[in-house]
């Protein structure tokens, strides 16, 4: 029999048992109680003969579980006219099948989006003359043109002087990256500038985004779909239940007995205990926002011990957003945004749409553009209120590389927060410099404190993106480790490497991550906004556009776990009291089938919990000798920032020599007292501080500012390291200055916000 008629017939099966048992209650509440017994024997006879098929089938194969127990209890119950009984088995049973199915689809899932996004034709130059052709028929060798917004068909090297490649399918990284001649460009990648010329360099089965695809189905297929819950028990179970129904049959000479001890070991714990919790707490998973894709999902998620995280899009917001805008002599923030965004409404670019709701957001009046002229992926310009305004690159904005001590100033701030820079010019004059990046979601620092809290060891980022991006994230959120510029296979390959030390999760957002999706223990995708394809290849998708909900998730599986091996261990540990006491006679059939159902019912309502969110734990207060000791190294810190603020005072005037050396002494305060105090407090006083408050998310915030000075400390030591008396002008002094003047400024606020929080923890 095939896959899919199974898929058909156990569908069916568990519509007539929902039926019968549906119909039986509406003809016992109208009083016809015969014909109640009747549609639920019905309703049970069908799930009782397709349940001996499928034990038929196993027994060849040479499998055996406790399904042969299920048709003896269902069968003996039928025997016994306990129909309800059966009809209940039968319905669970059924149930489960249908719960086990859906786990089973996830290696056969549809990976359309994927394959439909590769291009079926190509533009091939032949001598002078556009043909198009097959992308299966491309040569190494050949020359092709792509156009505007077309998809790289293949990989292959640039021939034109420049083009701009948004590759954000291939790394998850948003913002274009711009390609000189010669340069490598991977298939995959979309033209996100005018028409260029590439030379092939493989044919498609070899080409990057061909590659995508195979990793994709491959992971998915290797993974076998999770075994049922129930089965784990049936070597101990079945062999268990036969013995003590023949011993009693043998001892006693009654079969009654026999068929006692079976209708009380019916598995009912097992069968209704696992699918019950699950689906319950499958059900509260969607109340948060949370897909799990069946109980094998829920149950990978709750083994979770590693977290990797895509950074685009997953821990950041996935886009281009202004952080800063640098302005020059004469011209306002606020106006230098407000023109650039007048020429760049008229363009389609996503730097460009960046732009326009910068300035829609702070309600700047954006102004009509006349005569505007695009360089694809360079720039903009055109005239606003009578003025000649450009916005762009530098080359393209001033026609001349970076000379001015203002421009290098900024492209070097640009670099120090890994930030694209867009200039901005009025009649050839400097008006400013919007910086843009993307910034890291809200809730990030939230969600790693709460997936640490949970009893995740280890928490790491997998990304395309360059170095010194990824690390400023990394450190930021005071991540385990940080793994950047990896295409999608060095992704798998990643998760490969943490699955083979324990029980890993995967969770990412774009088609480059579905691969790693695919092949991790649980693949969790940012499905709000994020590509179709991530979210078929993984087991959990996060309908809301909340990464706090992947900690959710998590939390909700762990316990939902507990709650089923807590209902099948004490079912079964009340069944096996049933079938001790069938067996020495104390318990009839009937009355055993009777003790059953108690005991399911009792199951059922345990694992019923797992719809709730638990209780909530009660708060003890903290000791006021722990509350003095903590602010008593609040006291200590205060001297090192007495320090910090002395330097930046002393920055102000500083010559070249002593800011160098006051920039340096500066970053080892801060590494050595700031840093150090500061990931104590995350990780040795919050745990305790979380037990004496009534909730941890006050916390949460405290723990955000946390990152914000890792962030801080990250970005001082690197504009330290390795600084001469030779590099350290006004502006770079200055940037010196303000990054220790932040870092002194946050971190007396945020002691003084911590000592509120010790002082109600100490009052209980």
């Amino acid at each position: 029999m095939s896959v899919a008629l199974d898929r058909i017939l156990h569908r069916a099966l568990i519509g007539i048992a929902l039926g019968g048992l549906a119909a039986g209650a509406i003809l016992w509440a109208r009083g016809d109680r015969t014909f109640a017994q009747c549609a639920w024997a019905a309703g049970s006879i069908p799930v009782a003969l397709g349940l001996l098929v499928s034990i038929v089938r196993d027994l060849l194969a040479g499998r055996a579980g406790v399904d042969v127990i299920a048709l003896l209890s269902m069968t003996g119950a039928l025997l016994l006219g306990h129909n309800l009984a059966a009809i209940v088995v039968a319905v669970m049973y059924a149930g489960g099948t249908a719960l086990e199915d859906f786990a089973v689809s996830r290696a056969e899932r549809d990976l359309k989006a994927l394959v439909d996004r590769a291009p079926r034709v190509a533009h091939r130059d032949n001598l002078g003359q556009i043909e198009d052709v097959p992308v299966a028929g491309i040569a190494v060798g050949d020359r092709l043109l792509v156009r505007a917004g077309e998809v790289v068909p293949v990989d292959g090297v640039l021939s034109d002087a420049e083009a701009m490649l948004d590759e954000a399918a291939l790394s998850g990284e948003p913002i274009p990256v711009g390609k000189r001649r010669g340069e490598a460009i991977r298939s995959g990648a979309v033209n996100a500038g005018g028409t260029f010329s590439m030379e092939a360099t493989a044919r498609e089965g070899e080409s990057t985004y061909a590659s995508i695809v195979r990793m994709a189905t491959a992971a998915q297929t290797a993974k076998s779909p999770t075994i049922r819950l129930a089965d784990r028990f049936a070597l101990l179970l079945l062999p268990v239940s036969l013995g003590l129904a023949g011993a009693a049959w043998l001892i006693s000479g009654d079969p009654v007995r026999a068929l006692a001890v079976m209708v009380a070991a019916t598995p009912c714990p097992l069968i209704l205990a696992a699918p019950v919790a699950y689906i319950a707490g499958v059900a509260r998973a969607a109340r948060q926002g949370v897909l799990m894709k069946g109980g094998a999902a829920l149950e990978a998620l709750a083994q979770t011990r590693t977290v990797i995280f895509d950074k685009t899009g997953t821990l950041t917001v996935g886009g281009a957003r202004l952080i800063e805008i640098e302005t020059a002599p004469g011209f306002s923030a606020a106006e230098a945004l407000r023109l650039a965004a007048s020429v760049e409404q008229a363009s389609q670019h996503v730097v460009a749409a960046a732009i326009v709701a910068a300035a829609r957001q702070r309600q700047l009046p954006i102004g009509a553009a006349s005569d505007v002229r695009e360089a694809m992926g360079s720039g903009v310009a055109g005239m606003v209120e009578g003025r000649q305004v450009r916005a762009g690159s530098h080359d393209f904005v001033f026609n001349s590389p970076p000379a001015s001590v203002w421009s290098r100033r900024t492209l070097r701030r640009a670099s120090l927060h890994s930030a694209l820079t867009v200039f901005v010019a009025v009649d050839g004059a400097p008006a400013g410099a919007i910086l843009l990046a993307d910034a890291l979601r809200r809730e990030a620092p939230r969600a790693i404190q709460s997936l640490r809290a949970s009893g995740v060891s280890r928490i790491i980022m997998v990304t395309g993106d360059r170095a010194e991006t990824a690390e400023a994230i990394g450190a930021a959120l005071d991540l385990d480790a940080v793994l950047s510029e990896r295409d999608p296979a060095d992704k798998v390959e990643a998760v490969a490497v943490e699955q083979g030390l324990q029980p890993t999760l995967m969770v990412g957002d774009g088609i480059n991550d579905a691969p790693a999706l695919a092949a991790a223990h649980v693949g969790a995708a940012m499905g709000a906004r994020g590509a179709s394809a991530s979210s078929e290849a993984a087991d959990v998708v996060i309908l809301v556009d909340r990464l706090d909900r992947v900690s959710d998730a998590v939390d909700i599986a762990r316990r939902t776990n507990g709650i089923a091996f807590q209902s099948m261990a004490a079912g079964m540990a009340m069944s096996g009291v049933a079938m001790i006491a069938a067996a020495l006679g104390w318990l009839a059939p009937v009355e055993g089938a009777l003790t059953q159902e108690a005991i399911d019912v009792a199951v059922i309502l345990n694992a019923l919990r797992a719809l709730g969110s638990g209780r909530r734990r009660r708060r003890s207060s903290m000791a006021a000798s722990d509350a003095e000791a903590l602010r008593d190294e609040h006291r200590s810190v205060e001297k090192s920032l007495d320090r910090l603020g002395d330097t930046a005072n002393a920055l102000e005037d500083a010559s070249a020599s002593d800011g160098a050396a006051m920039i340096r002494e500066a970053n080892e305060i801060v590494a050595d007292v700031i840093v150090v105090h500061e990931k104590a407090d995350e990780t040795l006083v919050y745990p305790r501080l979380r037990r004496s408050l009534a909730s941890g998310y006050g916390l949460a915030a405290m723990s955000r500012v946390h990152r914000e000075l890792l962030h801080l400390a990250h970005l001082l030591a690197r504009l330290s390291d390795g600084l001469s008396e030779g590099d350290a002008d006004s502006l770079l002094l200055r940037d010196g200055q303000r990054i220790i003047e932040s870092i002194e400024t946050i971190a007396r606020i945020h002691n003084a916000q911590e000592e509120d929080i010790y002082e109600y923890a100490a009052a209980g």
